[in-house]
Order: structure tokens, then sequence, then C-alpha cells
């Protein structure tokens, strides 16, 4: 082929890209998830006098079978008053059908319409047979006309930890499992949630794809749109993760990688349906959620410990060049700002779109806008200051568009390594006003290719960490070298952290460097080195916006994601010349300060317009203020660094919703944005609503000190009024915390404490 005739081929291809991403923008006014609506009711028959009512010891677990009833019960040895799962009575709990999936792409934004073909609505037991370590039950789904066999074995992994594997003959492929769920119970998990934290009551999709952009908190038809199925609801998110807990100290996750679907919608009633024939997870026993949490991660994987540089100081985000970078450390270092590192995303040069700055998708350094940079990274090495970069999955071809010493684009498509069309050519996903090719991560020679891109282009070149953004965006239509994308979809997050990490450990380098992703799946905590939310926006709302940024914090924690952070301040704006203008205030930068402060990380973001928004340098007021925080965040290191050991030992994590410490307690089940706590020694209240100088905290039972007051509250489990924040979040620590003296102290050494 030409290389002209492949140029024609490939705008072609980008003009149908184009095109499509337009009419799903102008039909699509509202996201549209419709993932099967209803609970299926699944018939149960079998014969009583063949399948005796007897208890199963697998292991640790007993499997009781009660023939009368028509019911199966999960308990084990350790407490067996303890119902870890149990089915309906006399309701069908394997349940089946044939699907068909019509699945839209818009920008790593998914609309899943799934039109069920046959549904298979009983459940017939044949046979229930051990040989002591496995129990097997076997039987047929079916419906008038058709019918398929079907297994469900049972086998204990490790003492708190059984496994189920179920198995349904093609044509199948929609899997169910539906079993009792106490109506009067928390449900919490399922990855990075931003809008709810106690899943109760709903329907949880498990898919990893865009957050969205507003979520709903932006009413405006001329953003519904440009943005369509890109607003994202209240379920969309980048971690995404088939696994929960409740708050009777039960936990339940997938292993597979299909899209899932948890429904909750229903009293005393749940049901799983997997997109797929083969369900396989895990029941896991625990005495309280902290130990529920601790055995899940031994499986998902734990995040190891971070060194101590990146959650020592701030983390000051900025683009702009050399010279912009050391006016602004100049700033900083007059207020005496503990600063751990500069993370300049645009080293890789800066274009400017639709929505505002973005950055060129070629990985190699831009010298024209870092001029004399050797110079600079020994200048902040020698304070003690590191340098963070970027780098994602995509990478845009720069041919005749920008000084380059390699195009990447070129490169990858000449070897194969691009994710394709059915046409055989590369495919191109829409960016605001460009497009980009996706590597493929299922090619092993790919997964090389950009391993030596990370060593040679960002670690070669003294940065000691970078933002692995992306991972989200994989298409369900395209071609791959070896693997199905329906399976790989989620599949595809984990493996860009881990070819992240690979790169780190071959160079020895996993005690020195943190890399910090935004989307996720189930055994992604155990290869990313740290999680940032992802794009919230940049105002006061409970679905994309600084309120939500708590919600994620919790609910993230909840899935393993110990190390999480978010952008101080937000990052998505709108100030394009049509629909409303949602830019950064002075006032929404402070309070996300204030509350990241009490965080693991502490870092900062320009946001998606610098210029438009408001920025810690903007003034020497800001300036001030961010200083002030940024002391404050440094003078709990030392409490930091061990809740970090404690994340990495147990996978508990730094940010705790005070559900952890109080699972007993009801009022903290539906704390969303409300409160969060450190550890288990402070409960901290942020202030999240616009022009507010008091909020509202839930104090459990026990003694409570104000930290910035020393005022103490003797609660029985009350909400009280907190008063005086106009400067600060309400902050409360346990009486008698030697944490919390020391705290003090360092503030007080510091000169933020009064």
């Amino acid at each position: 082929m030409t290389g002209l005739k492949q140029k024609v081929l490939l705008f072609k291809d980008k003009l149908r890209t184009t095109m499509k991403t337009f009419l799903i923008a102008l039909f699509s006014i509202t996201y549209l998830s419709i993932f099967g609506q209803e609970v299926y009711d699944f018939d149960l028959e079998y014969d009583g006098n063949e399948i005796l009512s007897a208890d199963y010891t697998i292991g640790s677990f007993v499997l009781n079978w009660n023939s009368n009833a028509g019911q199966l019960t999960v308990t084990h040895t350790d407490d067996e008053n303890k119902i870890l799962w149990q089915t309906i009575e006399g309701k069908g709990f394997v349940g089946a059908a044939i699907g068909e999936a019509d699945i839209e792409d818009n920008r790593g934004s998914f609309i899943v319409e799934d039109h069920k073909i046959s549904v298979f609505t009983s459940q017939s037991i044949e046979s229930m047979t051990t040989n002591g370590d496995t129990l097997l039950i076997c039987g047929q789904v079916s419906n008038d006309s058709l019918s398929a066999e079907y297994c469900l074995q049972w086998y204990e992994v490790s003492n708190d930890q059984l496994s189920f594997r179920l198995e349904i003959e093609n044509p199948i492929n929609r899997a169910y499992l539906t079993y009792q769920m106490d109506d009067a119970i928390g449900i919490f998990g399922f990855g990075a949630q931003c809008s709810h934290f106690n899943h109760k009551g709903n329907r949880v999709p498990v898919l990893v794809q865009e957050q969205g952009v507003g979520r709903g908190d932006v009413d405006n038809v001329l953003v519904d749109l440009a943005l369509g199925s890109a607003q994202g609801n209240d379920y969309t998110a980048y971690i995404s993760v088939p696994q929960y807990i409740t708050s009777n100290s039960n936990g339940l996750f997938l292993e597979n990688y299909e899209i899932s679907n948890f429904d909750f919608t229903h009293q005393d009633i749940a049901q799983i349906e997997l997109y797929g024939h083969s369900m396989r997870g895990r029941i896991i026993n625990g005495d309280s959620p902290v130990k529920i949490l601790e055995e899940y991660t031994s499986y998902s994987g734990r995040m190891k410990k971070l060194p101590d540089w990146v959650i020592e100081g701030a983390i000051i985000g900025m683009q702009g060049g050399t010279s912009k970078l050391y006016n602004i450390w100049n700033q900083l270092q007059m207020e005496e700002t503990p600063l751990a590192a500069f993370w300049i995303q645009d080293w890789v040069g800066q274009r400017t779109s639709l929505v505002g700055k973005q950055l060129w998708w070629n990985w190699e350094l831009d010298n024209n806008r870092y001029p004399e940079y050797d110079l600079l990274l020994d200048s902040l090495t020698n304070n003690d200051i590191q340098l963070m970069g970027y780098i994602n999955p995509f990478l845009v071809n720069v041919y005749q568009q920008k000084p380059y010493r390699r195009n990447q684009f070129q490169e990858g498509n000449d070897f194969g390594y691009l994710v394709k069309r059915e046409n055989g050519f590369p495919y191109l996903i829409p960016n605001t006003s460009f497009s980009s090719a996706i590597i493929d991560l299922s090619n092993p020679e790919t997964r090389i290719w950009i391993k030596d891109i990370i060593k040679d282009e960002i670690i070669a070149r003294g940065f000691k960490g970078w933002m692995a953004d992306f991972g989200e965006a994989l298409p369900f239509d395209a071609v791959l070298n070896d693997e199905d994308p329906a399976t790989y979809h989620n599949a595809y997050a984990e493996d860009w952290a881990s070819i992240n990490k690979e790169a780190v450990t071959e160079l020895d380098l996993e005690d020195e460097i943190v890399f910090f992703s935004r989307s996720g799946y189930t055994k992604s905590s155990g290869e990313s080195t740290l999680f940032w939310l992802g794009d919230q926006l940049v105002d006061w709302g409970e679905n994309d916006g600084i309120k939500s940024a708590v919600t994620g914090l919790l609910s993230s924690g909840m899935s393993g994601f110990s190390y999480m952070h978010t952008d101080i301040g937000g990052y998505t704006s709108f100030n394009v010349g049509i629909g409303p203008v949602i830019t950064r205030s002075k006032e929404l930068l402070e309070r996300w300060t204030q509350m990241n402060a009490f965080t693991v990380v502490f870092r900062t973001h320009e946001g998606l317009g610098p210029t438009a928004n408001y920025q810690i340098y903007e003034d020497e007021t800001s300036i001030a203020h961010f200083a002030k925080w940024a002391k404050v965040f440094n003078a709990w290191f030392f409490y930091r660094k061990q809740l970090v050991e404690e994340a990495a030992n147990t996978g508990i994590p730094v940010v705790r919703p005070p559900f952890l410490h109080y699972p007993d307690d009801p009022n903290v089940w539906d704390l969303t944005y409300q409160q969060f706590m450190l550890g288990d020694q402070f409960m901290i209240a942020p202030v999240t609503e616009e022009g507010a100088t008091s909020t509202a905290i839930y104090l459990p039972s026990g003694d409570w000190i104000n930290l910035w007051t020393g005022e103490e509250l003797n609660s029985n489990g009350q909400t009280y009024s907190i008063d005086d924040l106009a400067d600060r979040p309400a902050v409360f620590y346990v009486k008698g915390s030697t944490v919390a003296a020391e705290f003090i102290q360092n503030m007080v050494d510091a000169g933020v404490y009064e």
C-alpha cells in the first residue's frame, strides 16, 4: 500500500469516527446505561427424595441444604450462627439468558443496551455431590423451549475464602446468581464510586470507563448536546470493581473481567448478572469490615509502601516551561513551603484544543518548552525536590505538526503495536479536537516497546514519578493481538498499571519512583503505586465536584485502593463559549486545599484551562494560604508514614470511612461527602458548601476534642454544628491521642497553630 493511499484511508477513518462522535453527542442527550433493568425471578425444581437435606463441610465452611425449604445456606465453623450467604427459600439461585449487547463508545464513555433474546426462567437441581473438598451442584436451566446444563462448584481457597464456580453450557452468555440480602444492612465497595458510599437500594454496573463530566451536576442543554454520553451518571467510574463488604461483615467478589451488574434494588434480594457463561467468585468470612478488607486485599493485591519524599511535602502541578517553574518555586520558597516535587505534565509540549490546554501525546522531552532541562533537574535535586512527568497509553501522529525526534505513533503503526479496527487500520479515538491511537497491551512486543519508552524517555530523564493517565477507553469493537475486547476491556487498566510497574522494578527503582493511576479494576491495587480520583469538575457539586471527591476517597478505600488522592481544586472547567461558564474560584481552591491537607498526597493541578482557573500562585495571599496548609500537611507526616505502612501490610486505607471503625453504628453507613477519618485518630468534616463558615459533623460515641479550639465533646452518637470555620475544616481527634499531641506541637513549631 502506498503512503498516499494509507493517508487517504486514515483520513476517511478519522472522518467516520468524528461524524460518529458528533451523532452520538447530538442524539444522546442523556446518558443511557441499560444493563438490563429487572431482577429475574427463577423457579426452583428438585426431587426432595433424591436431594436430601444435608450439611456439607468444605474446609472451614459449612454448606447446608434444606430440602424442605429449598434453601442453601453458607456458614463458617468459627460462628455457625452467622450466615455468610443464603439463597431465597424455594426460589432458583442459578439463572441464565441469551443476550446481545449493543455498546456505543464515546471517547471512553459507553452506552450499553442489552437485548435479552431468551431468559431461562427455571432452575432444576439434579445432583449434589461432594468429595470432602468440593461440593458440586448440577442441573439444568430452562424455559418453555430451551434448556442448558449447569454446575455450581464450591471449594475452600483459604480458611476465610470460599470459592464458587458457576459454569453454564453454550449458547448461554448471561449468567445469574440470586441470593438473600438483609434489607437492614449497608453495602460498600465497587471501586472509586463518587456519588454513593452505601449501595443498598441501587443497581451497580461494573464497567471501567470515563467518569463523565458533570454527572448530573450541570443542567444545561448546550452541555447535553456537546457531551452526550460523556456526561456520565452516578455510577460511571474510572475504577469499577465487582466487590463489596456489608455492614454485618460479609464480603463477596467476582474474579471475572466481563461486564457485570449487582442489583440491590429489591427488598431482601440480591442478584448478580454476568455478561458471560462462567461466573467465578469468592465469599469472604470475617468478624469485622477491617478483617474482610484485609482478606480481600490478600487476593486483589496491596499497595506497596510509598517512599517518604512523595508524602512529606506538596507536589506542585504546573505547566509553562523552565522560567515559569523557577518563578513559582521562588514564590513558594519565600513562604518556606514544604515541597516534595514539581509535576510538569507538559514536559512533552502543549497544544491548544477546543476545551483548553492539552498535551502532545508523543512521549519525549520538548526542549523548546523546557530549555536547560538538566540544569533545572540538578537545581531541584540539590534542594531535595523531585520532578514528575506524565504519560498515557495513547499516541498522536506528530508528523508535520511539531518538531520531533521520534514519531512514536508511526513506530507503533509500523510494528503493529496499535489497537486496530476491523479494516486493519489504527483505531483512532476522538479526544476533544484531535484523535489518537491506543496501544495494544495484549501484544507482548507492545509491552516491551512501551516499557522501553518509559525507561528511556521518562526514567532516564531523571523523573521520580509520573501520572500514568487513562486506561479505560479500549473500545469493545476493537481488534486486538491476542484478546477478546469484551473480556480485556476491564483488564486493560490493570495491564497499563502493571507495565509502568515493570518498567520501574526492572530498573530496581521501586523504592524511589511513584506513578499514579486513575483507572483500575480488581487487581490494580497491587499493580499501581498511587491513585487519584480523576477529573472532578471545578465546582461544589455532589456528583462531580468537591463533594464527590470525598465520596470517592471513602468508597475506593473499601475496595483496597489504600492510597487515593484528588487534584487540589479539581480539573474540568467550562469556558469555551457555549453552555455555562464554570471555572475555579479562589474560595473553592482554598477549601479543596484545606481538605487535601488531610489526605495521603498533597498535589495541585492547574486544571483544564489554567488561565481561566484560580491558581495557588495567583497572588501573594494565595501563595501564603497554600504554604500554610502545606505546613499543616507536613506536620502529621510522622503519622502518615505509620498509616502508609499499615496500608501496605493490611490493605486498610489511609483516608477511611467512619464505617470501618464504627460498623455497628448505622448513622455512619450513609455518610458520603460529609466527613472522613485519618486512621482511627481523627475525624474531619471539610467545608464543601460555597460561602459557608460552618458545617455539621457526626461524632460516634466517645470523647472527642476539637483540634483547633481544644473543646471537648462527650458524644453519645450525635451530630454537631461546628462554627468558626472561615479558613479551616472541622477536625476532631479521640481524647487522649498522643498522635494528636505530636501533630499540634509540630504545627506550633511551624507557626500554623494558635
